[in-house]
């Protein structure tokens, strides 16, 4: 344990600003989050399985940091160090603890708005989700989330005052449990987003945060635990990189040119009649007309009187053109 609280000292200032600064990162993102689906009044276009997989994961992998024998040695190197090498030592354990807190909030807030009447949602963006989940999917979801939770931390409390010496496997078995979680995590909020073709309740900024800061989040752990905390910061290597193929469906159907083009090739769109260009040259009508003394019975539209009193102009003008004369209607142009 000396070596590790060695470590420890050696730390340095700039790997505790690094690690602040993933902190507020991972705070500022996940504020995003809560920030979209509390704005618009629903947790739609999120899909609840992505819920159910994050929140398990988020379980295993707190559980999992806690149960590593370098964090319990972290913890057990306080008593040696001071105070500030003790916060640095433990920052890694306060990253994971806070990401595991802001996704339980997703959860809440899943819940807390699942398909509110009051959501300011676009008319459009609700009739492409048929399959919207239900209440009775959203409590299971929920119960399931609470229920692994008290099981991972009722297991590693057990093991840490009973039997601490099966912790290290115990660690590494969360670990593969979080990892097998966040492999799958993202395939159902892909397979929603490309259902719905808009990004719904999910928030894009949230995600271009946390993608590159996923794979910085991963490297700190790496340089903190080694190779031997793989379980740990892999995880969040295989994350960032669904995380990343869900933000770049979600900017392509944001995106204004596409949203466009979704728009104009919408069934529900009704085909719109070409605008009418208004004559701009005076007519030549008889007085009173075939048509202009009987409008009522050849157009109601404005429209369709502009397109009577053209027809009547064109015959007025043929009538009133001298047969014969010069540049006339029967003339051949000689004499």
């Amino acid at each position: 344990m000396e070596d590790r609280c060695q470590l420890l000292r050696e730390g340095g200032f700039t790997n505790f600003f690094i690690s602040i600064l993933i902190i507020v990162g991972i705070l500022l993102s996940y504020m995003t989050q809560h920030y979209r689906i509390i704005s618009r009044g629903s947790s739609e276009g999120i899909s609840p399985y992505f819920v159910l997989l994050g929140v398990t994961s988020a379980n295993a992998q707190f559980g999992n940091i806690l149960s590593l024998p370098a964090s319990r040695a972290d913890v057990a190197c306080c008593k040696e160090v001071s105070p500030f090498e003790c916060v640095a030592g433990l920052l890694g354990i306060a990253q994971i603890g806070t990401q595991w807190v802001c996704f339980a909030i997703i959860l809440v807030l899943f819940l807390v708005f699942f398909r509110r009447d009051d959501a300011d949602i676009a008319e459009e963006e609700l009739e492409r989700d048929p399959d919207q989940p239900s209440w009775r999917t959203a409590l299971i979801v929920g119960g399931v989330c609470l229920v692994h939770g008290l099981f991972v931390v009722i297991i590693s409390a057990a093991l840490a005052f009973g039997s601490p010496s099966y912790l290290g496997a115990w660690a590494n078995i969360l670990g593969v449990m979080a990892a097998a979680l966040a492999a799958v995590q993202y395939i159902p909020q892909i397979w929603t987003t490309y259902k719905l073709k808009h990004a719904g309740s999910l928030s894009i900024l949230m995600m271009t945060i946390q993608t590159p800061g996923g794979l910085l989040f991963a490297a700190s752990l790496a340089a903190r635990l080694g190779w031997a905390g793989w379980s740990s910061w892999g995880v969040y290597v295989l994350t960032a990189i669904m995380q990343g193929i869900v933000l770049t469906m979600a900017i392509r159907y944001e995106w204004p040119s596409h949203r466009r083009d979704s728009e104009s090739h919408s069934p529900s769109t009704p085909p719109q009649r070409p605008p009418y260009t208004r004559r701009t040259t005076p007519r030549v009508l008889p007085s009173p007309g075939p048509y202009s003394a009987h409008l009522q019975a050849y157009g109601e539209t404005q429209e369709e009187i502009e397109h009577a009193l053209d027809r009547e102009s064109v015959q007025g003008v043929g009538e009133n053109q001298p047969l014969l004369a010069p540049g006339g209607i029967g003339s051949s142009g000689t004499r």
